[in-house]
This record gives structure tokens, sequence and C-alpha cells, in this order.
């Protein structure tokens, strides 16, 4: 089973690490607002990190949704979150599941003579990768200002990896929940630095420069990404990690 992490970024914002993927907890006023929330297998790390912070599901005041992969909306029902579920207005109904913008089994057995990748996907199997994770009640977030919501987040969208990708900032803590348009660290790269995804994780690779564009006009010195650890600062220097 995963090993839960959960490290402070400032005051009432945390990075919830299970080493395959990552999540955000906000703090503020005695509830939360979560980013992101695992696969279904992490339900019960979900709920663990709460408690870590002391805190319960019946605290968290929404669910934010960077985009709509199994690895960041699983843990969403499987726990029994009950929260309001927002996310990026193109990705409204690929969290529906209308459509699917993700890897496809095909993609993964691809490279499956890749040592990094086959372990990589025995150990996402047995977090429930494969089951169904459609979330019907899912409301868009609007962008550009700060949401009545603990932390204050603002909306950014940020294309490509899934056509409604989209980042949160946290001005007032000065970090930005980046998703999987710059992570890290994922277990298929091995590497430990900002950088992008391989291609074939992302629905349209030409436009993940459009979405690093969008992280390079925020003020944080903190980048918050969906896989791989935290990493201290500016975000801007983190893009121009990736780019390299």
């Amino acid at each position: 089973m995963p090993r839960l992490t959960v490290t402070q970024v400032a005051d009432g914002l945390h990075l919830a690490s299970t080493g395959l993927v990552n999540w955000i907890l906000a703090e503020e006023d005695g509830q939360v607002t979560l980013v992101d929330a695992g696969y279904p297998g992490d339900a019960c790390r979900v709920r663990e990190s709460l408690d870590r912070i002391g805190r319960t599901m019946d605290d968290v005041a929404a669910v934010l949704v960077t985009h709509a992969h199994v690895d960041h909306i699983g843990g969403i029902a499987w726990s029994g979150l009950t929260a309001p579920v927002l996310t990026g207005a193109d990705e409204v109904p690929h969290a529906k599941r209308e459509f699917l913008q993700q890897a496809t089994e095909k993609d993964v057995l691809l490279r499956a003579w890749n040592p990094r990748v086959l372990l990589w996907s025995l150990r996402i199997l047995a977090v429930g990768a494969t089951r169904d994770v459609a979330i019907s009640d899912v409301t868009a977030v609007a962008s550009g200002t700060p949401l009545d919501l603990p932390g204050r987040p603002v909306a950014v969208p940020t294309p490509g990896h899934t056509s409604g990708h989209t980042a949160y900032h946290f001005g007032g803590a000065g970090a930005v929940a980046t998703g999987d348009a710059l992570v890290t660290g994922h277990p298929v790269t091995g590497v430990r630095r900002p950088h992008l995804l391989p291609g074939f994780f992302s629905h349209a690779p030409d436009e993940v420069a459009r979405g690093l564009d969008a992280l390079t006009a925020l003020d944080a010195d903190a980048v918050l990404p969906g896989h791989g650890p935290l990493w201290r600062g500016s975000v801007r220097d983190a893009v121009e990690l990736a780019r390299a």
C-alpha cells in the first residue's frame, strides 16, 4: 500500500502524496478546499490526509479538479466525498465521462518494454486504475477571480494535458497547484525536477506550451504538482526548467 505523506507548504496549505499521485488541502476557518483526490484505491488515504490536519470529510467545502484522469478524480466517489465538485468548463464533460482523454491500455502496452512503465502500470492497477470514476454532478469553475473557498484559489486554464486542464493559484500562500501541466517527478520518467510528462499522457501535446505560458504569469514561489515533490522557487523558473 502506498505510504502517505502530508507536507505543510504554508499556513493552511498542505501537499499530500502517495508517491504515485498528489492532492492538495487548503484549510481556512475550519473548512477545507481539496484539489484532486487520487486513485479510487486512495480513498482511505484522502480521509487520512484530512485527519492528519485535524479535519474530516464533513469539513470539505469543495473539491477542485485539475483534470479528470482516473488518478486525480478516483478518490472522489470512492471515498464518499459529498462536497461540490468543480473543474474547468471544458473538463466537465470529461469528468462525466461523456468522452475520455486519457492514455489507453494500448498506449501503455506499447511502452511496456520500458521497466519503469511496466512497474508503474502494475502499481496503478493495484489502486484501481481501471475502475469507473465518472462524476455525474460536476460544475464549471469560474476562472480568473478568487473563489469563495478556503485558500481563495484562482482557477487558471492550462489546456494541453486535457482540453479543460486547470491549475489553481493560491496567491495568499504564494503557491500554485499545477496538476499535470507541470510535474516534478513521475515513476515513468525518474526525473526529480520540474518537467513535462511524456507526450502519450497528453491529449493535445502541441497545446501544452500554451498552458505553460499561463503558469509563467503567476506570482508563486512554490509549485504543488500532480506528481512529484513540492518545488520551492518561482513558477517561472520551474517552467523554464521544464521547457529546457
